[in-house]
């Protein structure tokens, strides 16, 4: 299945269920031809074919693993050969970056405020050195070599865009040292490659239990690190990009697998509040940070 002539091509990575799941089915909706990618096989087919019992034919599955540059490129020579460009990335796949535990009792949540459910969620996982890696390796670079390798095909649309899903807790606040703060938010001159540093700083840091004396988030504080850190890089990527649209969302605190199924928004409700900012007006904003789909400060 070729898109006809004009219709917009769009890749959602983590596809297969929670927001990504409710990403494609309203860009379909939308009269986009989807592209619902995810790591799972069997997730990924049995996703496409719910939208396409819910009437939405042009979906079509791909394996991806963000972490994996094989499968990166496999996905990059499809889209261009099939569709010769791309003109939605949604790069929404990610982990929570920590070991989580078994549940107990899941109706403790009931009741719960937002800040209670994230303080009962912080006490169902543990921080791993392990999980912290995946976690940074998932969220920051997966996302980042994802991006790089589908820009040529974001290029040759007319209106390539990019919507990297992020967090409130990516925001710089979450990061006490004030000079690693300063840099994060310094777009004209960070780099890449000090982010790169930065990011193997917090990982050394997390291993010698040294994250609070250095600044660093403490609980969730892979995630926190991960999405801090690709908030940056989307501002660094859509300053030397500016033919393209490459922005931040939020999508709120969403009821997933993540979130331990906590959380006071549904999964579609979230997604709106990406597709939103996928769908923007020609020209409009770009390397800026939405939260529950209105512009929001970095910081």
């Amino acid at each position: 299945m070729a898109a006809a002539i004009g219709t917009r091509v769009a890749v959602v990575t983590g596809g297969n269920k929670g927001i990504g799941l409710e990403v494609c089915r309203q860009l379909a909706s939308n009269g986009i031809t989807v592209v619902l990618t995810a790591r799972d096989e069997k997730r990924g087919a049995a996703a496409v074919e719910e939208l396409k019992d819910a009437g939405l034919s042009d979906v079509i599955f791909h394996q991806l693993e963000v972490t994996d540059a094989q499968s990166i490129a496999r996905l990059a020579g499809f889209l261009k050969a099939r569709f010769g460009k791309l003109d939605i990335l949604v790069n929404n796949a990610a982990i929570g970056g920590v070991e989580t535990l078994p549940i107990e009792n899941p109706a403790e949540i009931k009741g719960l405020d937002a800040f209670q459910m994230m303080q009962w969620m912080g006490k169902q996982c543990r921080p791993t050195s392990d999980a912290a890696k995946a976690g940074i390796q998932t969220n920051y670079y997966g996302v980042k070599n994802v991006t790089e390798a589908l820009l040529p095909l974001l290029q040759a649309s007319s209106d390539g865009r990019v919507v990297n899903v992020s967090s409130d807790f990516g925001l710089l606040s979450h990061i006490r040292n004030e000079e690693v703060k300063q840099e994060l938010d310094d777009i004209e001159n960070l780099t890449e490659e000090r982010l790169d540093e930065l990011l193997s700083a917090f990982l050394r840091d997390f291993e010698a239990g040294a994250l609070d004396a250095r600044g660093w988030p403490t609980e969730f504080s892979a995630y926190k690190v991960a999405k801090v850190a690709l908030n940056s890089y989307s501002r660094v990527l859509a300053r030397r990009h500016p033919e393209l649209r490459i922005n931040c969302a939020h999508p709120g605190y969403v009821k997933t697998d993540m979130t331990r199924q906590t959380g006071l928004l549904t999964p579609a409700e979230g997604a709106a509040n990406i597709v939103k900012v996928a769908l923007l007006p020609e020209g409009g904003q770009t390397g800026a940070f939405f939260a529950l789909g209105q512009e929001a400060p970095f910081v």
